[in-house]
């Protein structure tokens, strides 16, 4: 429809209409300056300022099905800021879980200063929308978001250092609060596992072994820890391999114990017995974390893994379950790069029947031999029963272990000394038992000898 221009408003009435909006612009604004006072008319005006220079970040819960790490390192980070002026915290204590866990609440902000500006967050919930999708999580009725305001001049900070140094942050965190866990083979598990907290109290104090070589191992882990950057440089994975053998009771599983404890390694006990193919071997690598200690004990008795050299014998279906090519693929073929910061361990009474393929460097790297009691090793263990660092029967005892090499594991050492809290009856039992045990070894070997 065309209109005419009769019924357009004349240039006249327009600058009429302005120019009377403008004079009530000017006097509402001189009522105001009369009226109000000047304090509250510069914070009104700074405010206003203020929330058009703002930006606000959102960090989401989920990516649609996939947890946000952002946000799981936000939520940990901004746990640990709480002051005495924060009126709602929430609290829960997860299962398996020793620490309470503290978090922000829902629409409670929090102020963090980082590098000398201030950053709001505020913990943002909404109902979920409804949805007919069978695939979707309908047990979590609230989506949640954090929201993180700051002026738009501090934007490159936020996104190259600030939030960095949160997801940063929150590994360390994460680290301190961390409790080892103890992960068993379990095909009704996650990825084939199940797990308990491991509540071992072995660690490198209390082990009963040769000083040298304890130092020599805890220099080892301490160097593998910090060379990252070195294996990613020469190529290889970020792994090792440790090789335990010696007599029963000399403290193996022991050792890869207080190996997890000075580490906060999670272990993975991995019994060859319970594998049925080696297909599942690879699921069980991939179901493995980072930073964790893969341990296979008694190598030399979970599967036919003798030297290839040997006569070969007739094999049961039993016996194939697994292969030894596909053991080997497992430590250090393709599927070794599931994942890093890994260290393989494995333990063994008899070295000399596992296969040489085993034990060659980028497999089995280091190798340590846990033998029968020192009597520096007494002494370790005489000081975590008894409390005693001396006493007039460690010169016996000392010539029985040093001198003579009296065969005694620190296994059974420990067991005498578990014997008495008073230290004359138990240092003299332990001499007894060290005679009695090495009069019986020496007569069979005898015997042995004569036949």
């Amino acid at each position: 429809m065309w209109c005419s221009q009769e019924n357009l408003p004349s240039p006249k009435t327009i600058l009429s209409a302005a120019a009377s909006l403008a004079a009530s612009a000017i006097l509402f604004r001189t009522i105001a300056n009369d009226l109000i006072p000047d304090v509250v008319q510069n914070s009104f005006y700074s405010r206003l300022q203020k929330l058009s220079s703002q930006i606000t970040v959102v960090v989401e819960e989920l990516d649609g099905l996939t947890p946000n790490e952002m946000f799981e390192a936000a939520n940990l980070y901004l746990g640990t800021l709480f002051s005495t002026s924060t009126r709602r915290i929430k609290v829960n204590k997860p299962e398996k879980e020793k620490q309470l866990l503290v978090t922000i609440d829902k629409n409670q902000g929090l102020v963090d200063c980082f590098k000398g500006v201030n950053f709001k967050w505020v913990l943002v919930t909404s109902q979920k929308p409804a949805s007919n999708d069978k695939r979707e999580d309908h047990s979590q009725s609230e989506v949640r978001q954090l929201e993180l305001s700051f002026h738009k001049k501090h934007r490159d900070m936020v996104l190259s250092s600030y939030l960095p140094y949160i997801l940063n942050k929150s590994k360390e965190i994460k680290e301190e609060r961390k409790v080892v866990k103890l992960h068993t083979v379990d095909y009704n598990g996650t990825d084939y596992w199940g797990s308990i907290n491991l509540d071992h109290p072995a660690t490198f104090d209390t082990m009963a072994m040769d000083p040298e070589i304890k130092k020599a191992l805890i220099e080892d882990l301490d160097r593998f820890r910090e060379r990252k950057e070195y294996y990613r440089r020469v190529g290889k994975a970020w792994k090792r391999g440790y090789l335990l053998f010696g007599p029963p009771g000399t403290g193996k599983s022991s050792l890869v114990a207080a190996m997890a404890n000075y580490l906060k390694f999670d272990i993975f006990d991995l019994d060859l017995k319970e594998v049925q193919c080696n297909s599942d071997l690879r699921r069980l690598l991939i179901g493995t974390k980072s930073r964790s200690i893969l341990v296979i004990e008694d190598i030399d008795c979970s599967v036919d893994l003798q030297n290839r050299d040997a006569e070969n014998e007739p094999k049961t279906v039993e016996d194939d379950k697994i292969t030894l090519s596909g053991l080997l693929n497992f430590i250090d073929g393709l599927w070794s790069t599931c994942g890093e910061e890994r260290i393989i361990v494995f333990t063994t009474n008899r070295k000399d029947r596992l296969d040489p393929a085993l034990l060659r460097p980028g497999r089995m790297d280091l190798h340590i031999h846990l033998s029968y009691c020192t009597f520096s090793g007494f002494k370790t263990l005489a000081y975590n029963y008894l409390r005693i660092q001396e006493h007039p029967l460690f010169g016996d005892i000392e010539k029985l272990l040093d001198y003579y090499k009296a065969q005694a594991t620190p296994a059974e050492v420990a067991g005498e000394l578990l014997k008495s809290d008073d230290a004359q009856v138990s240092l003299q039992g332990l001499i007894t038992f060290v005679q009695s045990k090495n009069k019986m070894e020496t007569a069979w070997q005898d015997i042995t000898v004569g036949k």
